[in-house]
């Protein structure tokens, strides 16, 4: 009596159906779950939205657990749905052969060891090398640990540019918009929080305009929600001097604070495209370098071809150092 009138397997396990269906249509629909109005819970979800899938092998345990065949049929919407999102990230798209290596880091102003994060770095073999986070105190020991591997280089403010070819029409980039109070504001003040870089790299196929930025923090609080106003700020502006920009071939380096995923840097990836996103192998997350849970360091390019990027060894710095292969 009692096996008689026990539910059979697709009316087990109803739960964890239910939840498996709202989890794919959690991530299938995030795009209009609300941001302003909710502390920006969208660009939250989006800075995260790979992880959600290790909720899928939970609700695999769930439904086995329970046998139950409709959980286990309901769990293929956010397999589906997760893989058409991420599943492009899991195999190595790196060919061999670049004409060009470039790297990027946030060297972290309270990194205790910059000259020995500086010689990693020169290891590397990278051509041209951005930094962000620079503090008055470690930029001199950069430009000394540097100089041998890369004669040609400039610092504005916070963010610098070390490249073994030369460099021409430095100019920085103010990403902080005063608003009306733009005119009055003291130059050194101005000068003092220069966060970004636009310089041009001469090579033998033509000119290369790279900018270097770092964009402000974002921060979680119960009561501004997920903050990112002045990172947000930053990416129009950035993204308004790229586009106003004349050159055709272009990368950008920088510890963005962000997932290029969030639909805040809409205004830059509408107009340039991750190097991990198309010849990366994996996700490449560089942040924080005990346990990376994020990729906020990017290289954007837009008319040159990415032939390989990966994440290279922590060196002392609270972030991994990212590096791409680009060719023309």
């Amino acid at each position: 009596m009692r096996a008689a009138s026990r539910p059979g397997p697709w009316k087990r396990g109803l739960v964890p159906a239910a939840l498996a269906l709202l989890l794919g249509l959690f991530m299938l629909l995030h795009v209009k779950i609300p941001n302003r109005r909710i502390g920006n819970l969208g660009s939250l979800v989006e800075t995260f939205l790979p992880w959600f899938g290790l909720f899928i092998p939970v609700l695999l345990a769930g439904a086995l657990w329970r046998r139950s065949a409709s959980a286990v049929v309901a769990l293929l919407l956010p397999v589906v749905v997760w893989l058409n999102l991420f599943g492009g990230l899991l195999g190595d798209k790196s060919h061999p052969g670049s004409d060009l290596t470039v790297a990027e880091q946030n060297v972290n102003a309270n990194n205790p060891d910059p000259a020995g994060t500086a010689r990693d770095l020169a290891a590397s073999g990278a051509d041209v090398l951005a930094l962000v986070e620079l503090t008055p105190q470690a930029t001199g020991t950069y430009e000394k640990e540097l100089a041998k591997a890369y004669p040609h280089h400039t610092v504005q403010g916070t963010v610098g540019l070390w490249s073994k070819l030369p460099l021409s029409g430095t100019q920085p980039i103010d990403i902080m918009d005063y608003g009306p109070l733009a005119d009055t504001m003291p130059v050194d003040k101005k000068t003092a929080s220069n966060r970004a870089l636009r310089t041009t790299v001469a090579m033998d196929h033509g000119p290369l305009t790279v900018y270097v930025a770092h964009l402000g923090s974002v921060r979680v609080n119960p009561k501004a929600g997920f903050w990112t106003t002045s990172r947000d700020m930053g990416v129009q502006v950035l993204g308004k001097a790229i586009a106003a920009g004349p050159s055709k071939r272009v990368v950008l380096l920088g510890d963005l604070n962000g997932t290029m995923d969030d639909r805040a840097f809409a205004d830059i990836t509408s107009q340039m495209h991750s190097t991990q996103d198309a010849a990366g192998d994996g996700f490449g997350f560089t942040w924080p370098a005990r346990f990376p849970v994020a990729r906020i360091d990017q290289i954007l390019v837009r008319g040159v071809e990415p032939d390989s990027s990966w994440v290279l060894p922590a060196n002392g710095s609270d972030h991994l150092p990212v590096a791409a292969g680009i060719s023309w």
